[in-house]
């Protein structure tokens, strides 16, 4: 991510259980608009060093839009046309949550809360800051992981033929051993500057050769199936899109590093906007050509022997390697600091032996889960279930009315977020339900 987002800052960063949040039973109806508190150096963020908005612009399709994004005609594949309707609403939905979200970051106490955690824990107590935790988990390490299985089957697919065609779970170690010396020497996201600007370019790269590749690959599937309502694959669809469109754990971050923090609703809509955009021009070519053939990631539907194909593999490896660090990165960063590993702590010698021991252990662990459950779709659909589901729908909204009032809001809203609440508990419940069931139908092939 760009160094001036500096997703977590270790200056601004605290404890997502810090004493000093404000507890639920102290929390009144604050009688202020949270715009007020923009720029005032007694309760926002020092925001002297912070950047324009179209780096919060590139910060945040960079992280909403990656792999997830070759996962959409996949999801019409389950669903049918009138998925495109879902994503369409989960797309309104995640735009509206990430405003409030924010939102939210002003009404927790007499500072400026630096995190979800730090939101959560203000709206419902220490029980809530641990709940969040727990779902973000899910995400920070989730996501990494399914990055990995897909890394390693992706660099074994790119030398089949050859020598270095080893299988996917060597690659996998392989992969993962190569970013944990880096990642284990991280000590912020600073090094990482370059990288949202690189993700986009990518993305958008990788998605005009699935469109390109899928027409020149037409009349080769000229008898596919397509069906225009599938109500069973529904929940797992609500799923991919809700992984497809998660990025909620950054946006405090993100915000925090905008010069303009009153443009955040504009740039969020935009960066929002512009992924779904993505999204459409990928999911329509690829269920329009190879309906509910059309597999996860989309490009192995494309032919084998083509150069495209080959790029589009190399182009998502790499906005993968790039990508790690981010939610790995993030995770230890906070994990460090709830632990107390610290140079103040511990001085600087402990403190790089406990932070390289602690890392280790977390690239061994998500490592072990991508070599034993290798299965890219089911995985993310599981993770897209049971923690973008809960962090993208669920807690925003309820967060945003414990902290700023229930019935302050216009009836349209509250409906709204009614709906939103109803389509991440179908996610969380259904969801994870159907995940698990193609899991177990994997293992069991």
């Amino acid at each position: 991510m760009s160094g001036k987002a500096n997703i977590l800052n270790d200056k601004s960063r605290t404890s997502s259980f810090d004493s000093s949040v404000v507890i639920p039973a102290l929390i009144k109806r604050l009688p202020y608009d949270y715009k007020t508190k923009l720029h005032d150096p007694d309760f926002d963020v020092d925001r002297t060093q912070a950047g324009r908005s179209v780096t919060a612009y590139y910060n945040i399709v960079c992280c909403v839009c990656g792999t997830g994004m070759l996962s959409l005609p996949s999801v019409l594949a389950a669903g049918g046309w009138s998925a495109l309707v879902l994503l369409l609403l989960c797309w309104w939905m995640v735009t509206y949550a990430s405003i409030i979200l924010v939102r939210c970051l002003y009404y927790g106490g007499d500072k400026r809360l630096p995190s979800v955690n730090r939101i959560a824990t203000a709206a419902f107590g220490r029980w809530g800051g641990y709940t969040s935790f727990f779902f973000n988990a899910w995400i920070l390490l989730g996501t990494p992981t399914l990055y990995l299985v897909l890394c390693g089957q992706n660099l074994n697919d790119l030398c089949k033929g050859t020598v270095a065609e080893i299988g996917y779970i060597p690659w996998t170690i392989i992969f993962a051993a190569a970013i944990c010396i880096p990642f284990v020497f991280m000590k912020n996201m600073d090094s990482l500057s370059w990288t949202s600007l690189l993700g986009v370019i990518v993305t958008v790269g990788t998605t005009l050769i699935c469109v390109i590749e899928a027409a020149l690959d037409r009349p080769n599937q000229e008898d596919t199936v397509k069906e225009n309502v599938i109500w069973d694959g529904w929940p797992g669809a609500i799923a991919i899109i809700a992984f497809s469109l998660g990025g909620n754990v950054i946006y405090p971050n993100c915000e925090a590093a905008m010069r303009r923090p009153e443009r955040w609703p504009i740039v969020a809509m935009l960066g929002l906007s512009s992924c779904a955009l993505l999204y459409i021009m990928v999911a329509i070519p690829g269920y329009l050509v190879y309906g509910e053939t059309a597999q996860n990631p989309i490009y192995n539907s494309i032919p084998h022997d083509s150069i495209g194909r080959i790029l589009a593999i190399v182009m998502v490896t790499t906005n993968i390697t790039v990508s790690i660090p981010i939610f790995a990165g993030s995770f230890v960063l906070d994990s460090e600091y709830m632990m107390n590993i610290t140079v103040e702590k511990l001085g600087k010698k402990k403190e790089l032996l406990y932070r390289a021991i602690w890392r280790i252990c977390v690239v061994i662990l998500m490592t072990v889960i991508a070599c034993t459950v290798p299965y890219f779709s089911p995985l993310m659909s599981l993770f897209g279930a049971f923690g973008y589901s809960t962090t993208i729908f669920i807690i925003p909204v309820l967060c945003y009315w414990k902290l700023t009032g229930f019935r302050n809001k216009p009836i349209y809203e509250i409906a709204w977020g009614f709906l939103a609440l109803v389509m991440g508990v179908v996610g969380l419940i259904f969801g994870t339900w159907d995940a698990i069931t193609s899991l177990i139908e994997a293992y069991a092939k």
